[in-house]
């Protein structure tokens, strides 16, 4: 039987049981907790599966490898700055976030600082969840296309219309169960297929180091630059996400928020040494592979065609595809999660108006509101990973307003007590103005720079600013009101609180 035929009729099959765990997930998704963080009930194995698929996105698969074949052992580092955001994030901060009972970002800054103002935050979570969405879904089209033959729209439409299918059946169920296919697929994958038969075609570490330049065994060989940038980047960014933090809220306890999320951090570090060993040994085992011209990404693709037997090839694209569609359906849920609990009530209140969008009388109604959010913001998505050719300059651009502006109000409030609504109000800001404005320069070049948009100084700046800004307007202004520390306190604290509607904000009183 052709190879590719096979190889074919197992990512169909993948694809098939990501729409039957949709269905599976709608049985247990009755109110909006359930649709949105599955009912704050996954246990420690749950937990950690959909931590680790939601954060190991193709970047981390498929760009892991391409950069363990351009620079040896030191392109694992991208993964490990993502698995080390989650190590923090877990044994740092999400005992407490799993306390807060809460659904976004947002809520946990209304809550510590009762200013209506920290909402904005709100506007700069949605587009980074949305460019993260569209950013993955013109990624996993990229195998569609080389596995079908399709037209890259066509592609993107088919895969993503699977993502929009079982995301909005069952909202975080869905998506939880379908993790958990991911992980495994993605482990057994990359562990216990690519990385052992890679090895093997080339001739094991000795034959790798006699075929290649001993700077593709030094950890600082992709440049140490490029290494601050990684956990500037994604480490901090991992830390205030969206995406992540409403992983956290479905936590059962702190404790499985705590331990289970550094488990999947312990997980992705692994995840990523294994990707750049496999990309090194494919450079001795693939060594005409023109990754100039057909890009870095491309090795994963011919790793599984041209060096893994029938069926195992299959397999492994099945694994890439989990990889994209776990960090697709995240976002998803989360942009869908932050626009209808943040950012419509936000918009709103400028006009005059007043929006609930909590039927908590009516759970039905809830959830479909919901899940005509997630599908509405799904096809949105998809149009633009349709409509831009490189949705990755959107992306860096909202992740770097996302750290620049957002990360010193946000691990202000979770850190120090003498932080204030207003330090932080300014501090947003201040950063994300400094940031977007250094963006623009460097794009533009009105700022000379080889690196343009990707250009690191812009977060640096947006940073520093924010820091200055939020510790100064905090010592300046007048400490939160009494009444908004204590209500906070007893979140944090564990004590027995009713959980937070979806829109609810709350602010002081004035």
């Amino acid at each position: 039987m052709d190879s590719s035929f096979i190889n074919i009729a197992i990512v169909v099959v993948y694809l098939l049981a990501m729409l039957a765990f949709g269905w599976w997930g709608k049985s247990r998704t009755k109110n909006n907790s359930d649709f949105l963080v599955a009912g704050r009930r996954l246990g420690p194995m749950l937990y950690t599966g959909t931590m680790a698929a939601v954060v190991l996105g193709g970047a981390s698969t498929v760009g892991g490898v391409g950069l363990g074949y351009k620079f040896g052992v030191s392109g694992m580092w991208l993964v490990v700055a993502i698995g080390s955001g989650v190590l923090l994030l877990s044994l740092l901060f999400a005992g407490t976030i799993q306390r807060l009972k809460i659904y976004t970002v947002s809520q946990m800054l209304s809550l510590r600082y009762g200013q209506r103002a920290t909402q904005t935050s709100g506007i700069v979570m949605l587009a980074y969840t949305l460019m993260l969405c569209a950013t993955s879904t013109g990624a996993y089209a990229t195998i569609f296309v080389v596995l079908f033959g399709w037209e890259r729209w066509l592609a993107i439409a088919v895969g993503g219309a699977i993502v929009l299918v079982y995301s909005t059946i069952g909202g975080m169920w869905s998506i939880t169960l379908a993790d958990q296919v991911q992980f495994i697929i993605k482990t057994v994958g990359i562990f216990f297929l690519m990385l052992p038969f890679v090895l093997n075609a080339a001739g094991g570490f000795d034959g790798i180091r006699a075929r290649v330049d001993a700077s593709f065994f030094q950890l600082d060989g992709i440049g140490a630059q490029t290494i601050i940038t990684y956990f500037v980047v994604y480490t901090l960014g991992l830390l205030i996400g969206q995406d992540i933090w409403q992983r956290v809220f479905t936590a059962k306890t702190p404790k499985v928020a705590r331990w289970g999320g550094a488990t999947a951090g312990i997980y992705c570090v692994l995840y990523g040494v294994a990707g750049a060993v496999i990309g090194l040994a494919a450079r001795v085992a693939l060594p005409n592979i023109d990754v100039k011209a057909l890009g870095k990404d491309v090795v994963y693709a011919e790793v599984a065609t041209h060096i893994l037997p029938i069926g195992i090839g299959g397999l492994v694209m099945a694994a890439a595809v989990a990889a994209m569609m776990s960090t697709a359906s995240g976002a998803l849920i989360a942009a869908a999660t932050v626009a209808r609990a943040d950012v419509v009530p936000f918009v709103a209140s400028w006009f005059g108006k007043t929006i609930n969008t909590d039927d908590t009388e009516n759970p039905e109604h809830d959830v479909k509101a919901n899940r005509y959010w997630v599908l509405g913001l799904g096809i949105v998505a998809v149009l633009i990973s349709m409509a831009a050719q490189d949705v990755v300059v959107a992306l860096t651009i909202a992740y770097d307003i996302l750290v620049g502006g957002l990360l010193v109000a946000i691990l202000g409030g979770l850190v120090w007590k003498r932080g204030t609504g207003i330090a932080a109000a300014w501090s947003m800001a201040v950063g994300s103005v400094l940031t977007l404005g250094l963006l623009i320069a460097y794009a533009t070049g009105i700022i000379p720079s080889e690196d343009g948009v990707y250009a690191n100084d812009p977060i640096y700046w947006g940073l520093g600013a924010s820091l200055l800004v939020y510790v100064v307007v905090s010592l300046l202004t007048p400490p939160t009101e009494p009444a908004v520390r204590e209500a906070w306190d007893r979140r944090v604290a564990g004590a027995a609180v009713e959980e937070l509607p979806l829109e609810a904000h709350p602010v002081a009183s004035h």
